[in-house]
């Protein structure tokens, strides 16, 4: 990319009114369109996606903001002098090996590891944490440490080890790919551009130097490397854990305590919580590389983008515009030469800038360690929103290098860092937290840009801790079925790691979707707490209204889902947001210590919400063996199973909001019906929580929302509905309520009243309740044969790109020989 990334195709060599510089390419788009209705076959619908062939830059934005020329500074080309932190020059254990010593920090049962007092005082400062003293400053306990890891340091390697008891289960590990449960995998954290990852995969975009234990108890432990630099998970012994990074760095243990989520709340109190999202930023994204011109979109190309965001905004789209790390190098491009001026990139070991190929050709990289770097990237964001951006979208920030080996720039490159970060350090130290401080940067532009907004940003490259700032997606996955699998345990991976605002790209990104596939696809991405359909340029069409009207159907009621559960997962997520909770979890999260749950990867959990899916070809919805946790699960559906959607259960006990299925979020009010679907226990109660705001801004951390706790409770055949409690100010919205209470096999009493009136439902006799059951089988049974099948064309082209990664070429040099694939990846 030439300028900045607002990502707009150009073709006429020309974006906003400066010419690019380059020959025109196709570009890549992101657009985010809340509503369902554009799921149809409309011509006139329009698909906002903007992305370019340049880089950092910002059509329609006036002279005195990003527009004005900076003199040229000359840059310093001798050897780079840079004093590296102390960190450097204190003892460490040499080779050596023992039990590791430790300290209580935080809060009860967390304990920091390290493997002397000496490697203590040597560690850098963690990049984790929100608070840096917290992991530092040990606090008074009187209990100790349930595990002791064991170490040994050999040339200059660290090496740790924990061993747990037989039957322990492993999870985590951030950003990976294959299976859920992780014993027998080794993962290396090292931010990577995994364009067709596989199963095997072993460095994806994100590091998460993290692992959680589920014990053969249904107790958790949680382990994390507090460390930046490569480090090797191998959890190929079975119930033991072994990380390998170069020394010295302290080991923090969460636990045991007695469930997953348990360990997952005391590990927020460390690494922070989820931003908390715009609520527009749950609505269904769609994105593509590339929508060439505005003929995609409004018939022309793109001379005015500001006033094009302005029309789709009034048809209530929200924009995402993209912008990448790589700046063009080149004289009078107002970013380079700003970012010249205040020596903000990063630098070679001889002091010159560093120069590597990315999509505009030569390019520079910000420095995001540097605060300075930060202020200043901060306040281009802050003049980019100016255009009507609604979100950002931070791409190819592993950072991504094209033409080289290694995907990436060299290790020996300086980042002249803060000392509260670790100070003047190499790439190998800065490289996996490089893109969460690109996303931290941009975060903080776009705060700084409208106080009253809540910003989004979507970044490929992070580290633990990124959710504070941005959502993230899977990357480059593929259009098939092995994928399909895969995003579910991927999604449930990073919510397990931290980060509960992911999901994949519907569809596949590379490669030609089928419509059983897409459809199947879109049935399970609108359940994961992040859906987007985002696919490559030259591959088909991958709308979902592109693959004929019988997976067109799918996707409206896929969708139409999504926006009646809102409620329900805005809910959720204003409580990862304040407690730490998972947003998805796994199955087995409902019964612990059932081990047949731990490795189920067709299913989860959306708090009390079973989603159950079919990932096979040949396998539909109806025929799926189902394992369930034990207790009191009830199935329902909105009319509309189908054999491509994912079949839903209500655990016992359990009452979750519902709203209308509005087109798009912005349709939404505080007024529209409300729906409570309750499931009662074996007790006869349930209970459940509804959280409501303005859904954008912050008035909601001064109090200004609505946390409605409701209660069900049967009593002399009457099922008693009523709130119990409520906490906020803001006042209840006068509102019909309408409470469906869940029988078993579909069947639904229900009422209608008043919200914040006692509302009851009177349950009838036992056979009446059996004719029920058994009725709304039936017409399950007879909705899902007369459903209209999604084709199962299996014969679509295949694309180049999947050809080219699968076609290693022949590199040799003296006495040695290496197969390199050729093709170069990246977000676009």
């Amino acid at each position: 990319m030439e300028k900045v990334t607002l990502q707009i195709q150009s073709t006429s060599g020309k974006v906003g009114g400066r010419s690019s510089g380059l020959e025109p390419r196709l570009s890549k788009y992101s657009q985010h369109r809340d509503p369902l209705s554009s799921i149809s076959r409309r011509t006139n619908t329009p698909l906002l996606g903007l992305r370019s062939s340049q880089g950092f830059f910002a059509p329609s934005i006036s002279a005195s903001s990003f527009g004005k020329k900076r003199p040229d500074k000359k840059l310093f080309t001798g050897k780079l002098i840079c004093k590296m932190a102390d960190y450097e020059t204190k003892a460490v254990t040499a080779d050596a090996l023992g039990d590791m010593i430790f300290e209580p920090i935080l809060e009860d049962g967390v304990f920091r590891f390290d493997c002397s007092a000496s490697d203590r005082d040597a560690a850098y400062p963690s990049l984790s944490f929100l608070n840096r003293k917290a992991r530092d400053t040990p606090i008074n306990s009187h209990k100790g440490p349930s595990y002791i890891p064991t170490f040994k340091c050999l040339l200059g390697q660290q090496i740790v080890k924990i061993e747990f008891p037989a039957g322990t289960s492993f999870y985590g590990t951030g950003e990976v790919s294959g299976k859920l449960e992780r014993t027998g995998k080794r993962v290396f954290t090292w931010n990577t551009d995994a364009w067709g990852y596989g199963s095997g995969t072993t460095s994806l975009y994100q590091s998460h130097p993290w692992v959680l234990a589920v014990l053969p108890t249904g107790e958790a432990l949680g382990i994390l490397a507090d460390t930046t630099r490569r480090c090797e998970i191998d959890l190929r012994n079975e119930s033991t854990i072994q990380f390998i990074a170069p020394s010295p760095y302290p080991v923090i243990t969460f636990g045991p305590f007695t469930s997953p989520t348990a360990v997952l709340m005391s590990l927020s109190h460390a690494i922070g919580t989820i931003f908390m999202p715009p609520k527009w930023a749950l609505g269904y994204h769609q994105c593509r590389w590339s929508y060439e011109s505005e003929k995609k979109v409004r018939e022309e190309r793109f001379p005015d983008p500001k006033s094009l965001v302005k029309d789709l905004h009034h048809n209530g789209f929200k924009a995402i515009w993209m912008l990448d790390p790589g700046i063009k190098q080149e004289d009078g491009y107002f970013v380079y030469d700003s970012g010249s001026k205040d020596d903000a990139w990063i630098k070679k070991s001889d002091g010159s800038p560093f120069i590597g190929e990315v999509w505009p050709g030569p390019c520079v990289f910000p420095d995001y360690t540097q605060a300075k770097v930060r202020v200043w990237w901060a306040n281009l964001v802050k003049d980019f929103i100016s255009n009507g951006v609604d979100g950002i979208w931070n791409d190819m920030n592993e950072p991504a290098v094209f033409k080289v080996v290694t995907k990436t720039m060299p290790e020996s490159n300086i980042h002249r860092g803060d000392d509260e970060l670790g100070g003047c350090q190499s790439h190998s130290h800065y490289h996996n937290v490089y893109g969460m401080l690109m996303a931290r940067s941009t975060y903080e532009g776009m705060k700084l840009a409208n106080t009253n907004k809540r910003p989004f940003v979507l970044t490929r490259a992070g580290f633990i801790g990124s959710q504070r700032y941005a959502a993230t997606w899977t990357g480059d996955n593929l259009s098939n079925w092995e994928h399909l699998h895969m995003s579910v345990s991927m999604v449930l991976q990073l919510g397990l790691s931290g980060q509960p605002l992911s999901g994949p790209d519907i569809g596949g990104f590379a490669g030609n979707a089928t419509p059983k596939l897409f459809a199947r696809w879109m049935g399970i991405g609108a359940m994961f707490p992040f859906c987007r359909g985002h696919s490559e340029t030259d591959t088909n069409d991958h709308e979902p209204w592109s693959f004929g009207k019988e997976c067109e159907e799918v996707c409206r009621l896929a969708l139409r889902r999504r926006y009646r559960l809102l409620p329900h997962i805005y809910t959720l997520f204003y409580m990862a947001h304040t407690v730490g909770t998972p947003v998805a979890s796994p199955t087995f999260f409902a019964d612990t210590k059932d081990p047949r749950l731990r490795t189920l990867e067709n299913s989860f959990l959306l708090g009390p919400l079973l989603v159950c899916t079919s990932t096979v070809p040949g396998q539909e919805m109806n025929n799926l063996p189902l394992a369930l946790p034990k207790g009191i699960w009830l199935s329902f559906d909105f009319d509309d199973s189908h054999p491509d959607l994912p079949a839903l259960y209500l655990q016992g006990g359990a009452i979750i909001p519902l709203g209308p299925p509005h087109q798009h979020v912005g349709e939404a009010t505080p007024s529209d019906d409300l729906t409570l679907l309750v499931a009662l226990d074996e007790y006869g109660k349930a209970r459940g929580v509804l959280y409501e705001d303005g859904g954008d801004g912050y008035g909601f951390a001064e109090g200004q929302f609505l946390l409605t706790h409701y209660v069900a409770e049967l009593q002399s055949s009457v099922v008693t509905v009523r709130v119990s409690e409520t906490e906020g100010s803001w006042k209840r919205p006068s509102r019909r309520l309408h409470v469906q209470l869940l029988l078993g096999g579909g069947a639904i009493l229900d009422t209608w009243g008043t919200d914040g009136e006692v509302l009851q439902i009177i349950l009838p006799s036992e056979q009446k309740v059996s004719q029920l059951v058994s009725a709304s089988m039936k017409r399950y049974r007879t909705q899902l044969d007369n459903a209209k099948r999604v084709p199962d064309v299996e014969d679509v082209p295949r694309h180049k790109g999947i050809e080219l990664s699968r076609t290693p070429i022949e590199l040799k040099g003296g006495d040695w020989v290496i197969q390199v694939v050729p093709w170069i990846g990246g977000g676009w």
